[in-house]
C-alpha cells in the first residue's frame, strides 16, 4: 500500500488507519480478539492506528499495549485522544482539554500504552471554555519535551484550524467523512488542502448504513439518519451502490473506503474493526482504484445533499465546531 503523508511535516503512514474503538464498545469486550486484529492489522501493512484514553475508560490503551509486540512500536504511528470525560458507568459528562489536565491524561496515556511518546495527540473536541491557543500551547510544549511527536485536531471548524495552525503546526484534523457524510467539504476540506494538513477521516461506513448489509433492528436515538422515518430512504440510497460495487468486484463498504481514499491525496480513512477479518476487507478496499468515471457515477447515485437526517440529534451536533 502506498504510504500518504499526514501534514506538510507530520507522519507517512499506510493510505487507511485502523480505528480501535470498537475493541472496547461492549461491556464485556473480547481481548483475544482485539489483539488478534490490531496484531492482523500490523502484519498486513496497517501503520496508523487511532485510539482515545477514553474509550473503555481506558481499556482500549491497555489492549494496545498488550497487542504490540517487540518491533512494532517502531513500526506503528499511534494516534491517540483526550478529553472526553466519563462517569463509572461510561456515560459521556463533558470535554475538558485544559493544558494542566491534557498533560496529567497524557502522562497516564503513556503508562497505559507502556511508551515514552505519543505520534499524535489531540483533543477529541473542541473544548468551549478553553481557547484553542492554550491547548495547543500546551500539547505543543509536550512536542518540545519529547512526549509528543505532533499534534492533531478533532471535530473542528476552519477558524480553530487556523488558530490552531499558527500556534504549533497541526498535522491532521479527525472528521467524519463519508458518501452520505460530505460537511467537510464546504470549508474544512480546502482549509487543510490550503494549510498542508491531512485528514484522518472516521465514520466512512457511516456508522454501518454504507455496509451494504445494514437493513434495521431498532432506531439508534443518537443518529436520526437511523430512525424510522429517514431509514428507508437512506437504505434505497445505498441500494444504488450496489451495482456500481459489483460491476469493480466489490463490496457496497469496500467501495465506500475507496470513494473516501480517492477524494485528496491527503485523506486517510480510519476503519473500526474488532475482528481479524476485517482487515482483510480493509486492505481490498485500499488497493480498488475510482477512475473519473467510477466517481462521477457514485455521485450521480448519492448526490452530496441525497441523504436523510442530520449526522446526529441536535444537542450532540451543537457541540460540533466543525458544524457551525
Amino acid at each position: 500500500m502506498d504510504p500518504r503523508q499526514l501534514g506538510a511535516a507530520g507522519p507517512l503512514v499506510s493510505p487507511i488507519g485502523l480505528g480501535c474503538g470498537p475493541m472496547s464498545s461492549s461491556a464485556k469486550p473480547d481481548d483475544d480478539t482485539g489483539v488478534a486484529t490490531i496484531r492482523a492489522a500490523v502484519d498486513a501493512g496497517i501503520t496508523l492506528i487511532d485510539t482515545a484514553d477514553f474509550y473503555g475508560n481506558g481499556h482500549n490503551e491497555w489492549l494496545l499495549r498488550r497487542a504490540l509486540r517487540t518491533g512494532d512500536r517502531e513500526r506503528v504511528v499511534i494516534s491517540d485522544k483526550f478529553g472526553g470525560l466519563r462517569d463509572p458507568a461510561g456515560r459521556f459528562v463533558g470535554i475538558d482539554a485544559r493544558p494542566a489536565y491534557l498533560k496529567s491524561a497524557l502522562a497516564y496515556t503513556l503508562q497505559r500504552l507502556g511508551t515514552d511518546y505519543i505520534d499524535i495527540y489531540r483533543p477529541s473536541r473542541l473544548d468551549p471554555a478553553v481557547p484553542i491557543e492554550e491547548t495547543v500551547g500546551a500539547i505543543a510544549e509536550m512536542v518540545q519535551a519529547g512526549w509528543v511527536r505532533h499534534i492533531g485536531l478533532s471535530e473542528v471548524g476552519a477558524d480553530t484550524i487556523r488558530r490552531a495552525h499558527a500556534v504549533h503546526p497541526i498535522a491532521d484534523v479527525q472528521l467524519e467523512y463519508a458518501i452520505v457524510t460530505r460537511g467537510i467539504e464546504r470549508s474544512i476540506l480546502g482549509t487543510c488542502r490550503e494549510l498542508g494538513i491531512g485528514v484522518t477521516a472516521y465514520g466512512v461506513l457511516a456508522h454501518g448504513l454504507l455496509t451494504g448489509a445494514y437493513t434495521g433492528g431498532g432506531e439508534v436515538g443518537h443518529l436520526p439518519r437511523f430512525n424510522a422515518e429517514n431509514l428507508p430512504v437512506n437504505l434505497a440510497l445505498v441500494e444504488r451502490l450496489r451495482p456500481i460495487a459489483e460491476r469493480l468486484g466489490a463490496t457496497i463498504a469496500q467501495l465506500a473506503v475507496a470513494w473516501v481514499l480517492a477524494q485528496e491525496p491527503f485523506v486517510v480513512p480510519l476503519v473500526g474493526a474488532s475482528r481479524p477479518s476485517r482487515i482483510a476487507d480493509a486492505v481490498a478496499a485500499a488497493e480498488l482504484t475510482l477512475t473519473a468515471a467510477d466517481l462521477a457515477e457514485i455521485e450521480a447515485a448519492i448526490p452530496a445533499d441525497a441523504v436523510a437526517g442530520t449526522r446526529y440529534a441536535a444537542p450532540l451536533m451543537a457541540l460540533l465546531d466543525s458544524e457551525r
